[in-house]
């Protein structure tokens, strides 16, 4: 039987932590979903498409790693797609209380779901989705924060608002 991951977020935009803990889940799990969640409380620079197309651009050299989007909960989401993990990464303890919080609540919702925590790669450790989108909005170098194929997409972006 094949173990099935599923490694959510609101990927706005998808930065080369996202990609390292992906990556790393690949090599563990023989399927990875990397879902785009839309994040009610955020305000997203790129629309749930774009985040998807922009997500298969970067991980399409990772064969067994699928993208989607999803509106539900992450339980019911991971139920249809017979998946046995949650796959979240951490950066640092400040992360811990809040991830540890939700993957109580996806246990209490679905027992049979397991999250597994990995430890972002140190050069990454202060690295987020909001952060990368500032600095790129003030036109400053994000090419080591992001996939190329992002700092493009984030160029573009910012060139419309201007």
């Amino acid at each position: 039987m094949a173990t099935v991951a599923i490694c959510s977020g609101s990927f706005d935009p998808i930065t080369l932590g996202h990609v390292d803990i992906i990556k790393r889940g690949a090599r563990v799990f023989d399927e990875v979903y990397v879902v785009v969640f839309n994040n009610s409380s955020k305000n997203p620079l790129f629309t749930v498409e774009e985040r998807v197309a922009l997500i298969q651009e970067v991980t399409k050299d990772i064969p067994n790693v699928k993208v989607d989007s999803h509106s539900g909960l992450l339980v019911d989401y991971a139920r249809e797609k017979k998946a046995t993990a949650i796959l979240r990464g951490l950066r640092a303890v400040s992360d811990f209380e809040y991830e540890m919080q939700i993957a109580a609540m996806n246990r209490k919702l679905e027992e049979s779901i397991d999250t597994f925590f990995v430890m972002t790669n140190n050069q990454y450790s202060f690295l987020s989705s909001s952060i990368v989108k500032e600095v790129a909005k003030h036109h400053g170098n994000v090419s080591e924060l992001v996939p190329p194929e992002i700092e493009k997409a984030l160029k573009e972006k910012f060139a419309m608002r201007v």
